[in-house]
């Protein structure tokens, strides 16, 4: 990636976001010695951004890591993996384009009323898990950002009843394969802004509902932006709060036998991930 390092190495929201994902790698300790990381690369602005810092660190890093990305090709006319594979073979990142038959597959199960997206989703991720395995490598990196945690958390809430969101870094029910958010920290314009600025090869999934909106996100992402003007610092809060839970104080019966040594201690300047 020399050409395109060299031209944002002084950039400042690039040494931002760097800064936020090492911070993250280290609260969390998602990356040790040996490890084999694929990234998952969908084309968008997050996983390229997700890709070019988690490459940087590996320059930086006093641990060695390998690195390579997989990109799954649904099978949706149109979708331009070719253009993925250039700026992954144009900047020295390793790649592969996985050829699946996901979209006739969507187009015979779905069910009327279910979501394509989420069937979508799932078929994806199952096609990423399978490919790590059979690479022999142990962590999958995924583009999830700072907005995406608040929004599910709130999805969740709103709509499921349950406290719940994702996690950081997570060990597969599998056991044999631990997914990383590198991105927890950064926020989704920053992301947006830093790929326009590098002119980043973004493309568009190709699928036949894309551009339709989801919702129920959508309506977390206009309540968050309008309580954002009155509670500027509202999504970093959010985040906080993740990482700051107290079980005794909840209704769930299964956390009330907790002692109180296990209430977390966090003061309200601690970032998340850490506890004063």
């Amino acid at each position: 990636m020399t050409a395109l390092r060299d031209e944002l190495k002084n950039h400042p929201l690039y040494r931002r976001l760097r800064h936020q994902m090492g911070k993250a790698v280290a609260d969390f300790g998602m990356i040790e010695e040996g490890d084999r990381i694929a990234v998952g690369l969908s084309g968008g602005k997050d996983s390229y951004c997700l890709l070019m810092l988690l490459g940087e660190l590996q320059r930086r890093a006093p641990v060695r890591f390998e690195l390579t990305a997989l990109t799954v090709d649904a099978g949706y006319p149109g979708f331009d993996a070719a253009s993925v594979s250039r700026f992954c073979a144009d900047n020295g990142f390793c790649h592969r384009v996985l050829s699946t038959t996901h979209y006739d597959i969507i187009q015979e199960k779905l069910r009327p009323g279910s979501s394509f997206c989420s069937l979508c989703a799932r078929l994806k991720r199952g096609t990423l898990y399978g490919t790590v395995r059979q690479m022999g490598y142990n962590k999958l990196a995924l583009g999830h950002h700072r907005d995406d945690f608040i929004e599910t958390l709130l999805l969740n809430q709103f709509f499921v009843g349950s406290i719940k969101a994702m996690s950081a870094c997570m060990l597969a029910d599998s056991g044999d394969v631990t997914v990383i958010r590198p991105l927890v920290y950064v926020a989704e314009e920053d992301t947006a802004r830093l790929a326009a600025d590098a002119g980043l090869p973004v493309v568009s999934c190709s699928c036949p509902v894309a551009g339709s909106p989801d919702l129920q996100r959508q309506r977390m992402k206009e309540l968050l932006t309008s309580l954002e003007k009155d509670i500027p610092h509202i999504k970093n809060s959010l985040l906080t709060a993740l990482s700051n839970v107290h079980p005794r104080h909840l209704l769930d019966g299964r956390l009330q036998a907790l002692p109180p040594s296990a209430e977390p201690h966090c003061s309200p300047g601690c970032p998340p991930g850490k506890t004063a």
